[in-house]
Formats: C-alpha cells, structure tokens, sequence
C-alpha cells in the first residue's frame, strides 16, 4: 500500500518520512520524561561553573571572617586594643556579608526543600 501511494506522489520515502514526522510531533509520556530528564542534566551542567565560583566566595569570604573573628579573640586575650580592627570590620561590613553569603549559599538548599516536602 505505502509503495502504491509513494509512486502517486512520485518518491517512494514520502509517506515514511510524512509518518515519521507526524510521530515526532507527539510526544508519549516516556519521550516527555526523558526530555525533561536531559533538560534538568543541561541544566545542572550549565549550573556547574556557577556552583564552584559560588563555593569558592563561600569558603573565600568564610576562611576570612574566621580569621578575623580568632585574631580579634586572640588580640583581646593578650591584652591589645582592638578597636582599630572593629573599625576595619565595620567599614568593610564583613558580618552583613558573611550574612548574605551564608543566606544565598543554604537558602537556595533550604527552599527547594521546602519545595520538595509540598509536592
């Protein structure tokens, strides 16, 4: 039958390729979620550089507030004025920022597990 129609219309493939491209204009459930699972891998890869640049201001800015936060301690335990630092720790808002960064480095985590608890 398909040979008959495909010398009416003058080239033997045409209705296997207009059948071909009627089945990839539907999708079945097993299609849409492989499609969705290599959308969320192209993302998480596209997330990546993001990821270790994030992790690395994290540890970066986090490794410098510890440092301050044991200079001051240690300071103060031996008897030094410390208010030249605390001038210093003000002016570059260093408790604002680690406050911000630790928000954006868990509160992405913590939302998408509130996200994932209410579906």
């Amino acid at each position: 039958m398909l040979g008959i129609l495909g010398q009416i219309f003058g080239a033997p493939g045409v209705i296997e390729k207009g059948l071909e491209l009627i089945d990839d204009a539907f999708e079945s459930d097993e299609e849409k979620r492989e499609s969705k699972t290599q959308a969320k891998i192209q993302l998480m890869q596209a997330y990546a550089p993001f990821k270790i640049a994030q992790r690395y201001l994290a540890l970066m800015f986090g490794g410098m507030f510890v440092v301050s936060f044991f200079l001051v301690l240690v300071m103060t335990l031996a008897g030094y004025d410390v208010e030249p630092v605390f001038v210093v720790l003000e002016r570059f808002n260093v408790g604002w920022v680690m406050t911000a960064i630790v928000s954006f480095y868990f509160g992405g985590g913590l939302v998408e597990s509130f996200k994932r608890t209410k579906s």
